[in-house]
């Protein structure tokens, strides 16, 4: 029996929340409002994918495994097609679709504007995810793909702007960001002080 290639298991392993909240819909287990179940849900994955995607390259350098870092681009898809089916959610659930009701959301509702920020941020990075676009903007493409960082900052504000009570799940994400860019941030110090001592 042939194994199913390391792509092919991460594939399945990050379209398995989805079609477990597919399922709770067709279903009907997810309670008396399963489109907010479904939009809380496709917000909260999008995020975990986010810091996974964010995780590669320090896994990469602790293991010892190049390798591994062409997993970060299918990651990288699926946070963001998670982020676009929350905001379509949204988008159906709460302003119908309608661009005037959407631009008021965004200039009275804080929350929706750090979101929808993070999501424009994200779609550039889609939309430049591949080797071509890689080849093509060169130099530049590393300076886009850093837009994934304050996209992380903007999705965790949109997060605890909807805190009520239980802070914990957002006090989680928030400080495993932190130490994630904390890395990056430590690794560009130690590099510049190498660069100077050369």
């Amino acid at each position: 029996m042939r194994r199913l290639p390391t792509g092919g298991v991460l594939f399945v392993v990050c379209a398995a929340p989805l079609a477990w909240l597919a399922w709770g819909v067709i279903a009907n287990s997810l309670g008396p409002d399963p489109v907010q179940v479904v939009m809380q849900g496709t917000g909260a994955w999008a995020l975990r994918f986010l810091l996974l995607t964010l995780c590669i390259t320090p896994l990469r350098r602790w293991s010892g495994r190049p390798a591994i870092i062409r997993h970060r681009r299918q990651l990288g898809l699926w946070m963001f097609s998670y982020a676009t089916l929350h905001l379509a959610l949204f988008a159906q659930a709460y302003v119908g679709w309608s661009a005037p009701l959407l631009w008021e959301e965004l200039a009275e509702r804080p929350y929706i504007t750090v979101g929808f920020v993070a999501w424009a941020l994200l779609l550039s990075l889609a939309l430049t995810s591949s080797r071509g676009a890689q080849r093509k903007l060169r130099r530049r493409w590393l300076q886009l793909h850093r837009f994934i960082y304050p996209a992380l900052v903007f999705a965790c504000l949109h997060l605890w702007w909807q805190v009520r009570s239980d802070a914990g799940e957002a006090l989680f994400y928030s400080a495993v960001a932190l130490l994630l860019l904390g890395l990056r941030l430590y690794w560009r110090i130690n590099e510049r002080k190498r660069g100077r001592a050369a």
